[in-house]
């Protein structure tokens, strides 16, 4: 959790216009930013496109509920899961491609109230536990199932962003991927993506070595469920 500033600049949209395990390792440091909430990203997971990637929403083509991954590069596809989590992922490649990140964690850098009052309403939580997992990043920063399909490329030039103060110059309930602070290349560690339960040996999952706020790894473990639930980064069956 290092202190300074973070840079504001928007990213462009051909940031993402790349596959996603290229897009994956360079999203970490970056800033996730919705309404009073920001959020560092520490940890992510890359899936790839339609008959390529068995763990990924996309594997099996396009449907209404993954149509968003098949749409612009930068927009947010956000999904429901287990019947009680929203996740956060962001499109890569050009539109019709299929593939994406999931944020899987980060370190809250504005809004810590708002964040620590959506996740434990006012109850004690250390700073690392915020947005400590994919669905604790998506409640920290408040994303729904309405934001699925939000644009997370902005045009604009929002004032500095302290890592420690308050957002300045964003739209209101705007969804936008600043530049943050990319760690050194040597602190970035990759290695299997946690709980998928198909290509679980693919090292798509990327982190920031030694940062308080990366998830636990867990290997995917069957459990009951209903068939709506669908895992984070498995493929749904149909």
């Amino acid at each position: 959790m290092g202190g300074g500033l973070l840079s504001s600049a928007p990213l462009p949209r051909a940031f993402f216009d790349r596959p996603s395990h290229e897009v994956a390792p360079e999203l970490l440091g970056r800033v996730l930013v919705h309404g009073d909430v920001a959020v560092r990203l520490t940890e992510v997971e890359a899936y790839g496109g339609p008959g390529e990637d068995p763990a990924a929403h996309t594997y099996r083509g396009k449907t209404p509920r993954n149509a968003v991954m098949f749409g612009p590069p930068g927009h947010l596809y956000v999904y429901f899961t287990y019947g009680m989590h929203f996740c956060a992922n962001v499109v890569c490649l050009p539109e019709g491609h299929g593939s994406g990140v999931l944020m899987r964690a980060g370190e809250v850098v504005a809004g810590g109230a708002v964040a620590r009052a959506r996740r434990s309403g006012g109850q004690t939580l250390p700073d690392r536990d915020l947005a400590r997992g994919p669905a604790r990043l998506a409640v920290a920063l408040g994303l729904l199932r309405e934001h699925n399909g939000l644009d997370a490329i902005w045009e604009g030039s929002p004032q500095a962003l302290n890592g420690h103060g308050s957002l300045t110059g964003l739209p209101a309930g705007s969804v936008v991927l600043l530049a943050g602070r990319p760690p050194e290349p040597a602190a970035i560690r990759s290695g299997p993506r946690t709980g998928v339960s198909t290509a679980r040996d693919t090292p798509w999952r990327f982190w920031i070595e030694g940062d308080p706020t990366v998830s636990p790894y867990k290997a995917h473990a069957p459990r009951r469920r209903s068939a709506a639930a669908t895992s984070v980064g498995e493929a749904p069956r149909s």
